[in-house]
Formats: C-alpha cells, sequence, structure tokens
C-alpha cells in the first residue's frame, strides 16, 4: 500500500507540475516565450522537461523566457545532486552501502605495472568480431578502464573526435555481426550508389532526432554533460553481461535521456550527435510554423554542416558522400509514382550530386564555391522531387522524404535493432517500450503504417533469433507477425499502399518481382524450410524452439499466400501439406544416416543388418512419435502417421528382398522376423491410436503390410489351438466330477478348480519351452483361450442354480379390505389358495444347500484371485524369453497383459454375485419363508413382530461366516440383508389379504425396521453402517407411507396418477399397494370405485 500510495503521490506532482507551467506559460506574466526549435506551441513542447525554477526566475525578473534555456538548465540540474550549503560533512556514494559488505581486512595484492594500452585496438586487426572474441574483447575493455587515473576526458574527447578511428571501431565492435545470417537477407534491390549498413544506420539516428525534434525535445548537450555522459557509459560498458549497472540518480530522463539512450544503442558517436542536432537546429532557422520532420533530411544537413566541424578532410568528404547518396537513393533510384515531367530534372539532380562530390577535389575557394551554388540548384530540384503527391500516404500528405520504399524500411530496420542490449544481443533492453513508442515518431518521415512496422519488427527480431538463438525473441517475433493482419481486416487506404510496395530482385532464379511482404517474409519462410525439412538434425534437443519455428513458417505463410505473385505458385496448398512436406523430408534425411549407422554397427557386431536396421528405425520412429510429433500435430493431427507411413514403406524396401528369399526358419529369420514385425506392429498403434477408427482403417489399408505372422506364426497357434481343445476337455471332466465338498479345514474350495489351474500351467510350461520365433499374437491366442476355459468353468458352476423365480412365491393379487368378514375372514386358514406354491413343484425343484453355495462361492474366488498370479507369471517368462531371444516386446502387450483376463475376471464374479443374491434370497424366501413371509405381521402387527426372526436368521448367518472364506463374508452377508429387505416389503406391500395395516402400526414398523438394522450391523462386528443404512433407506420410505392419513394417501395418488408427481415422494405403484393393505372403509370405497379392485376372500 505505502508503495502505491508514494506512485499515486508522484503522478500527481507530474500533474500539478505539468498544470503550473501550463498557467505560467500561457498568462501574462513572462514577458515572451520563445519557442524552442521545431516547435510552433505549447502542444509541441514536453513540459514534464522544463526547469521550474527557470521560468520562475523568469517571471521574477521580467525578462523574455528562452524555453531552450529552460529544458537545457532542466537537465544541466538533473546531472548534480541537491544538497544543503554548508553541510561539509555530507557526501554522495555512486555504490549501495548496504550491499558492499564490509572492507577488506587485508591489504590487496601487487599489482604489476602495466603499461595502459590505447583505447582503440591495434587497426591491423579484422573488422568483424565474432560472438566468440566478444567477451574477451569485453575483458580487454575492463582491464583498461580499471587504470582510471591514466584515463582522461580530454583522452575520450579526443577518441570520439576521431572519425577514422571511430568508424573501423564501429565495424570491429560491431553487434551485428552477418556471419551468422549470410543466407537470410532481405528480399530488396541492393542499393546502386553503395550504401552500406553503417550509412543507413547513421542516417537512421539523424531521421530520428528529426523527428524527436518536431516535439521539441532536441537541444545540443552541454560540454560538461557530454563529458560526464561519455564516462558513465565506458563505466557501463566495462561491465560484464553477469554484473547489474546501477541505475543512477544522474541519469537522464524524459525524451532528451532517451535519445542518449538511442545514440548508445546505434554506436553514434558524440561528436556525430552534436553535429546532427546543431545542424537540424540550424536548418530550422527562418522556417517558422515549419515542423522540423517536414525537412528533407540530407539536403539540410548539408547546407548546415560544414567541414570545420570535422576533425579531417577524408571524415567529411565520407559525410558529404553518404548524405548525396541517400538524396540519391531516396528520390532517384527507386520511384513509387513516375517523375513524368521531373524525368528531366532527376538527371539534373545527379549531375548536381556528383558536381558536389567533385568539389572536394578543388582548390577550397573555387571547391566551396561550386558547392554553395550546387547545393542551391540541387534544393530547387530535390524539393519539389521529394514533395510529388500521390505516393499513397496513409496521411494523405506529400513526402517528404524518400519517394520509395526500399530505403524507408531499411533505415526502420536500422531504428529498430536499437532493442537489443548493448551487452547481450539475445536480450531486449529494458527501455524498449519507450524505444518503440520513440520510433513511432518517425512514421510519418518514413511512411510507416502499422502493418508495415510489425512486419519489420518481427523481421528484426526473427533475424536477431537466428544470430543469438535466443527463444525469447523467436516468441516475441511470432507475437509481432501475428499482429499482421490479413487483406480483409486492412482499409482499403492501406491495402491500396501495400499493393503499391513492390520490387524486382535479382536471384539465382533471374528476376523476380516482390511485394513489400514477400521481401521480408519470404527469407523467413526459406530459414524456417531449411531448418525444418530436418528438423531431426537441427532441433533434436530444441523442441520448444522446434514449435516456435513452425508457428513463424506457419504465420508467415498465412500472409505470403494471399500475395498473387510468382513466388508462391508453388507453394504447398494448406498447411497440411506443408507439414507432410517437412515430415517427408525429414523423415527421409534421417532414416539415410540410420542406413549409414546400420552398416557401421553390423560390422562391428554378429547381428544381422535387417535385423538392426529394424530396431533402429523403430528407435526412430518412437522418437518421431514422442518428441517431434506433438509439435507438428497441432497443425498436422495425423503428421505420426505420415511419418509412420513413410518409415514402413522405407524399411519394407529393404526388407522385401530378405522375405522373398526365406524358405525354412533359420538363425536369420529368428533375428530378423521379432525385429521387422515389432516395428510394423509399432507404425499400426500408433496410426490407431492418432486417428479415428474409420481414418484409422484407410490409413492401414495404404501399408504394404510385411505379413510376417503368415511365415512364422502358423505353426505356433496350430499347437496353440490344439493345447486350448484338451484344457477345455478337462475343465469338462473336472466340473462333473466335482462333489463341491471343502478340500480341507483351511482350504474351504472344491477340488476342480485346482485340477483346471495345474492343467493350465501345463501347457503354459510347454508353451515356453517351444524355442521358435513368437509374436504376441500367438500370446494372445493362448491368452484367449486360457480366458475362456475360466468362463466356461463358471459358466457350469451357475448353471446348477435353480432359478429366484423357483423359490420366490408368486405374488397374490391386490384385493382390498372387507369389512364384514372383519378379522375372522383372515384368521381362516386359506389351504386352496391358488396364489400359494405349489408344493408338488417345489419338491421337484433342485435347490443346493447353503454350505454346498458356500463351497461353489470359496471355489470361484479360488479361481479368481489366482489370475493375477497365473498372469504375472505367463508375463515375466514371456519377458525372459523375449530378452532371451532378443526380441523387443510391441507396444501393445502392455494394453493386452491389463485385458488378458479380464473376460475371466468379468465372469466368475458376475458368477459370485448371481450364487451371493441365490443364496441371500433361498434363506430369507426358501429356508425362512414360513416365519418371514407367511406368518410375519399376518393378521395384526403387534402381535407377529419382527423380533420373532431374528433367531432364525441368525442360525444362517452363523452357518455362511462359518463356511465362506473373509474376502467374500461382506459380499454374501450384503446379499442377505438385501433379500431380507425384499422379504419385508413383500409383506408390507404385497403381503396378500392376511396383512393389513393401520396408520398406528408405523411405530410398531419402525422398530422391527430397527431391530433388522442393528442385526446387521452387530456392533460393529457387521456391516459397515453407512451400507446398511443405504441399503434399508427404500424400506424406511414404504414404512413412511403407512403412516399417513387415507385420506392423504388418496389425495396424494390421484395426484401423482394425473401429473405424474407425488407430494409424499412415492410412484402410484406403491401408493395403491398401501391402500389395498389399509384396514379402511374409505380405502375400501376408493379402491372399488376407482380401480375396481375386489373384495378379500371371506
Amino acid at each position: 500500500m505505502e508503495e502505491e500510495n508514494e506512485v499515486e503521490l508522484l503522478q500527481r506532482y507530474r500533474r500539478d507540475r505539468r498544470i503550473l507551467l501550463n498557467y505560467l506559460l500561457s498568462g501574462s506574466l513572462i514577458k515572451k516565450v520563445v519557442m524552442p526549435p521545431g516547435a510552433v506551441s505549447l502542444d509541441d513542447v514536453d513540459l514534464d522537461q522544463v526547469s521550474v525554477d527557470f521560468v520562475l526566475n523568469s517571471v521574477k525578473k521580467g525578462d523574455m523566457l528562452e524555453l531552450s534555456d529552460a529544458i537545457r538548465d532542466y537537465h544541466d540540474s538533473t546531472g548534480f545532486p541537491h544538497i544543503n550549503a554548508g553541510s561539509g560533512g555530507e557526501f554522495f556514494l555512486a555504490t549501495n552501502p548496504e550491499s558492499s559488505g564490509s572492507p577488506p581486512r587485508r591489504a590487496p595484492p601487487v599489482v604489476p605495472f602495466v603499461a595502459p594500452s590505447p583505447i582503440m585496438p591495434d587497426t591491423s586487426l579484422p573488422f568483424e568480431a565474432t560472438e566468440e572474441d566478444e567477451p574477451a574483447m569485453i575483458s580487454k575493455s575492463q582491464s583498461n578502464l580499471g587504470q582510471v587515473q591514466d584515463l582522461t576526458v580530454d583522452d575520450i574527447e579526443d577518441f570520439e573526435d576521431d572519425d577514422d578511428l571511430e568508424e573501423i571501431n564501429s565495424l570491429r565492435y560491431s553487434r551485428r555481426t552477418m556471419s551468422d545470417t549470410s543466407d537470410l537477407v532481405v528480399g530488396l534491390p541492393s542499393f546502386a550508389t553503395g550504401i552500406t549498413d553503417d550509412d543507413l544506420r547513421e542516417t537512421a539516428y539523424e531521421i530520428l532526432l528529426a523527428a524527436a525534434g518536431a516535439s521539441g525535445g532536441l537541444i545540443v548537450p552541454s560540454k560538461e554533460k557530454k563529458k560526464e555522459k561519455k564516462s558513465r557509459l565506458l563505466k557501463k560498458l566495462g561491465r560484464s553481461k553477469s554484473e547489474q549497472v546501477t541505475t543512477q540518480s544522474q541519469q537522464s530522463t524524459g525524451l532528451t535521456g532517451l535519445l542518449e539512450i538511442m545514440r548508445i544503442q546505434m554506436e553514434i558517436s558524440e561528436a556525430m550527435d552534436i553535429r546532427t542536432r546543431q545542424g537540424l537546429l540550424n536548418g530550422m532557422t527562418g522556417k517558422v510554423g515549419k515542423r522540423m520532420d517536414a525537412l528533407l533530411i540530407p539536403l539540410e544537413l548539408l547546407s548546415c554542416v560544414s567541414r570545420t566541424e570535422f576533425s579531417d578532410k577524408k571524415a567529411y568528404i565520407r559525410w558529404q558522400k553518404r548524405q548525396l547518396n541517400m538524396l540519391e537513393e531516396g528520390l532517384v533510384n527507386h520511384p513509387v509514382v513516375g517523375f513524368g515531367e521531373s524525368g528531366r530534372k532527376a538527371s539534373e539532380m545527379r549531375i548536381l550530386l556528383a558536381r558536389i562530390e567533385e568539389s572536394e577535389s578543388f582548390a577550397p575557394s573555387v571547391g566551396e564555391l561550386q558547392r554553395i551554388e550546387c547545393l542551391r540548384s540541387l534544393r530547387e530540384i530535390a524539393i519539389p522531387l521529394a514533395e510529388r503527391p500521390a505516393r499513397g500516404d496513409l496521411t494523405g500528405e506529400v513526402c517528404h522524404w524518400a519517394d520509395g520504399y526500399h530505403l524507408n524500411v531499411r533505415l526502420y530496420e536500422k531504428l529498430l535493432l536499437s532493442i537489443f542490449d548493448v551487452l547481450d544481443e539475445g536480450k531486449l533492453t529494458e527501455e524498449i517500450e519507450e524505444i518503440l513508442e520513440l520510433l513511432k515518431s518517425t512514421w510519418r518521415i518514413l511512411g510507416i503504417t502499422e502493418t508495415i512496422h510489425h512486419t519489420c519488427y518481427a523481421w528484426v527480431l526473427f533475424r536477431q533469433f537466428v544470430m543469438t538463438r535466443e527463444h525469447a525473441l523467436l516468441r516475441h517475433a511470432i507475437e509481432q507477425l501475428n499482429k499482421v493482419p490479413l487483406k480483409e481486416e486492412r482499409g482499403p487506404q492501406e491495402r491500396m499502399h501495400l499493393k503499391s510496395l513492390f520490387c524486382k530482385v535479382e536471384n539465382e532464379e533471374g528476376s523476380q518481382e516482390l511485394t513489400f511482404l514477400q521481401s521480408f517474409l519470404l527469407p523467413i519462410q526459406k530459414w524456417a524450410d531449411k531448418q525444418l525439412a530436418d528438423y531431426h538434425l537441427h532441433f533434436s534437443e530444441a523442441l520448444a524452439m522446434m514449435e516456435n519455428v513452425v508457428s513463424i513458417s506457419m504465420s508467415a505463410r498465412r500472409l505470403l499466400l494471399e500475395e498473387h505473385v510468382s513466388a508462391m505458385q508453388h507453394a504447398p496448398v494448406t498447411d497440411r501439406d506443408k507439414i507432410e512436406s517437412y515430415v517427408s523430408s525429414s523423415i527421409k534425411s534421417a532414416f539415410v544416416r540410420t542406413l549409414q549407422d546400420v552398416e557401421t554397427m553390423s560390422n562391428a557386431t554378429d547381428e544381422h543388418p535387417m535385423a538392426l536396421l529394424g530396431e533402429e528405425t523403430k528407435k526412430l520412429l518412437k522418437k518421431d512419435a514422442t518428441i517431434f510429433m506433438p509439435v507438428l500435430s497441432q497443425w498436422h493431427p495425423q503428421a505420426v502417421v505420415v511419418s509412420a507411413s513413410l518409415l514402413h514403406k522405407l524399411y519394407g524396401s529393404k526388407l522385401k528382398p530378405f522375405l522373398n528369399s526365406v524358405e525354412q526358419l533359420t538363425e536369420d529369420v529368428v533375428l530378423v522376423f521379432p525385429a521387422a514385425d515389432s516395428f510394423e506392429q509399432y507404425v499400426m498403434d500408433l496410426i490407431t491410436s492418432s486417428c479415428g477408427e474409420g481414418e484409422a482403417e484407410v490409413s492401414m489399408k495404404k501399408l504394404a503390410l510385411y505379413k510376417i505372422e503368415t511365415i512364422s506364426g502358423t505353426l505356433v497357434l496350430r499347437w496353440v489351438n490344439s493345447q486350448l481343445s484338451r484344457i477345455m476337455g478337462w475343465v469338462e471332466r473336472a466340473i462333473q466330477q466335482e462333489r463341491w465338498e471343502p478340500v480341507s479345514m483351511q482350504q474351504r474350495h472344491g477340488s476342480s478348480i485346482v485340477e483346471v489351474y495345474r492343467i493350465v500351467e501345463e501347457t503354459i510350461d510347454q508353451f515356453f519351452a517351444l524355442r521358435i520365433p513368437m509374436r504376441s499374437g500367438e500370446m494372445n491366442s493362448l491368452f484367449r483361450g486360457i480366458d475362456n476355459a475360466f468362463q466356461v468353468y463358471a459358466k457350469h458352476v451357475v448353471d446348477n442354480l435353480a432359478s429366484k423365480e423357483d423359490i420366490i412365491p408368486p405374488v397374490p393379487i391386490l384385493t382390498r379390505y372387507r369389512r364384514e368378514s372383519g378379522i375372522k375372514a383372515f384368521v381362516k386358514k386359506e389351504l386352496t389358495d391358488p396364489r400359494l406354491p405349489d408344493m408338488r413343484k417345489s419338491r421337484d425343484i433342485n435347490v443346493l444347500r447353503t454350505p454346498t453355495l458356500c463351497v461353489q462361492l470359496n471355489t470361484l474366488y479360488y479361481g479368481i484371485s489366482h489370475l493375477n498370479k497365473l498372469e504375472d507369471s505367463i508375463w515375466e517368462r514371456w519377458t525372459r524369453k523375449m530378452k532371451h531371444g532378443k526380441y523387443n516386446k510391441r507396444s501393445t502387450d502392455e494394453n493386452l497383459k491389463k485385458e488378458s483376463f479380464d473376460g475371466s475376471r468379468k465372469d466368475i464374479n458376475a458368477a459370485i454375485d448371481r450364487i451371493c443374491e441365490f443364496t441371500g434370497t433361498k434363506i430369507i424366501f426358501w429356508d425362512l419363508r414360513e416365519p418371514f413371509i407367511e406368518n410375519l405381521y399376518r393378521s395384526n402387527v403387534s402381535e407377529s413382530r419382527l423380533e420373532t426372526l431374528i433367531e432364525p436368521l441368525d442360525v444362517e448367518l452363523n452357518q455362511l461366516c462359518d463356511i465362506i472364506v473373509e474376502p467374500l463374508r461382506d459380499r454374501i452377508v450384503t446379499s442377505l440383508l438385501q433379500a431380507s429387505l425384499d422379504g419385508l416389503l413383500r409383506v408390507l406391500l404385497d403381503g396378500g389379504p392376511s396383512r393389513l395395516f393401520v396408520s398406528s402400526d408405523v411405530k410398531y414398523l419402525e422398530e422391527d425396521l430397527e431391530v433388522l438394522k442393528e442385526f446387521f450391523i452387530s456392533g460393529g462386528d457387521g456391516l459397515p453402517r453407512g451400507v446398511v443404512e443405504n441399503q434399508v433407506a427404500r424400506v424406511r420410505q414404504v414404512i413412511k407411507l403407512q403412516g399417513y392419513e387415507t385420506r392423504e394417501l388418496i389425495d396424494d395418488l390421484k395426484s401423482a396418477s394425473a401429473s405424474d408427481r407425488s407430494k409424499l415422494g412415492a410412484d402410484t405403484k406403491t401408493l395403491l399397494r398401501i391402500l389395498c393393505h389399509r384396514s379402511d372403509s374409505e380405502a375400501s370405497q376408493f379402491l372399488k370405485k376407482q380401480y375396481r379392485i375386489p373384495k378379500s376372500a371371506a
């Protein structure tokens, strides 16, 4: 909060300061206010750079105010700290004392004397410095700067005024070397005048100063200020990249400070800076009301800068030649619109330029006279040429600078290069936002638009990325390229302007006409294509960089496809086509390298070359699919299919002669077939996993499969099938001989499952004893056969169970309460009631005893619990066999391992659930039918409570728990609980005419339900309370309905029948049955009238 308050106060202070200055300068307090050069009104002046003290002193004295002096006073005052006069004990530190630590405790070692070397190294060294040489140079610079007592400001002054040495130094120490980007050149025509990169850089800085001068921020720094800046600059350049450059309070701020940063970034000497500033200010003399950025800058500098301001004649001639070349290139060589009648003037201009250059070879008096005369004539010709309208300016104004765009964008490129850190080419300077905002002031001069800016900015960032390999620059370049609008997103005026920007470039293919976007984006596209054409080689350890290279390639391609020029006629139609070309080219190159590696490996080992090639090709595809394809699939979802299919075809072309020559199983076959088949299966798995079912099928049909399984798999499959038939016979016989008696007291399962496992394990032992190559297809067949054997076993076990419908008595027909008969009607036993089960039929039903059912459950559990052990044993032996046979297991083996016995597990679990359910139903509806289903709540609830059933239930439960194995105990007891609740619901809702309830019975019913619940919980020794509560909930709802009055039940039944909405939360079927068992005349009358339900029999 405190930091936010400080920022808010600072912003308020700056705002109030501007209001105060505007009031003082606009009012009548000052006699006269003289605007700085290039400013027309106060709107063109940055008030933040005007000294308030200077203005107030002018008000007090009543003098005329020169705003230029006020701005200079502000910048001069910021160079010195404010200190109270008279306190001689106060001083300022240039470092942070808190981070400096304690002073050293011992004297430093003696430093041997080294003669201070000159700041400029020997000019005999080569001009260009590589990135490897740069640290050494900086270190050398640091050692020189360490001798502070030997380096004076005068030395720096002399050095900077020497233009010859300065030019050599800028060439040698230039951080923008082209060695790494020799094949990355913008598609613009070369300059006929031989303009160099340094010429462009220096002219770009001159344009920047003119643009800054248009806002009134251009001043010539004082001598003392300049010396101080030099000293700070040398100290900054003497630091290593890892050191932190402390921002001092004396550093310039605002536009002036930003221009100083730009000067340093663009490697412009202070001498040249001062000459240019003074020349531009002099050029504005007498041009009241005209903006500085409306000047024809080279012409004004030629007119306002004299040769006396240069250290020698050679430097001046080189400077003048640059200005003359800029005029020729900007106004004559690359016109956007035809000259027409100005064609003669253009020819005259070339003559004048030549004469100005020629004047330097004459005597000084004669040469100066010719130069002045030619400059006067040149101004008369150049100004009309520069101000020809209809060049496509978005502002609608006439041209103030170069006519063609080629020079303009090259100059703007040099300005954009200033965004990179001086000490680290791969980093952006901290002042990047301010610099970019400043560069916008040059748009008017250079004819730059948003689209041109984003394109040039992306180009500069990308080129710097190629030089430094700094990943962050590539991401920034992509961001800028994505900001370039498509053709339909541009305004009509901008579309027309961009359409007019084109050039002819000479290359290896001859003359080629390029649009603006093609000039900058085609080199990016070509570089990216070259890298991605062998991404296995170039991006093996730079995946993130590869993703961004693909992204910038696609972004450039998106824009280039809109350019209707021959350069893009043969480009791929879609992104998918482009990605396919990358994959195809890179896979082929990688496969050729793999062939060479395999040839070397096979000579050093005894392995067959085709086996090695299969293994290495699979590794190549796996690397491609796991590392590179996730990147490429963003633009081509099925790129992995292209990669896999191509590698499959390439390896197949090498494998086919070997397959055609195979006639019998040999050692070579044992080595080659597993490797080839493993690779092919991996290809198919990749295609299947990356495509939908239909697309995968189409892709599979395009593959020329090797069909190795037809050669190596026939014998193994035949043997497996015969063994599986043998296993099925043993299963049938074991089931027939089973008596369902426990093997022992400890082993409470039947003997048949032990016999089945014995025969299965014997078959597996024989399978692994085979010494011929096997695929997982054969293993899969064996698994399926064993799985099927256990499923058949489970089916035979449950086939002997009786049907649930046979042991559950039929549901009595619905009747209603008969008032006349009363209770006596229900006391009489109905011996011939047709709704009771047929006792003769019951005698024919084969209902297994509870102990037998428990043994069956234990046997099934033994079968399913040993499946995991059997499965792990098989796969462990399979892994050992494959490793011993040097056979790589296919990726699908893992999925097969998880699913190999899932069919058996599913069927055995289903059989266990069915027997558990049958056992619970049998106990309640068969063993306890009479006390539970027939007599519970018979005639009267209070006289026939559920407590009488607890003892027989406990006997049955103990019998279950004595035999059943512990893991199945909760499952069988839960089934008994469910059957008990089903029986209770049967009594409550379908108990027949012998059950009648009244609303007052709810109390007894709830008590009985609680007794049943606690019986199964058994004080924590039984089922978990949560499980029991969930099961009991459905019965509790029915008991709750029994407590409602008859009228409420009738109303709710009517509502539910009409709108399917029940207020009591019950369905119509339940409500109807409750009313049928309600001992109430009103319910009886309602049922008679609405549902025609008959009365109960007497």
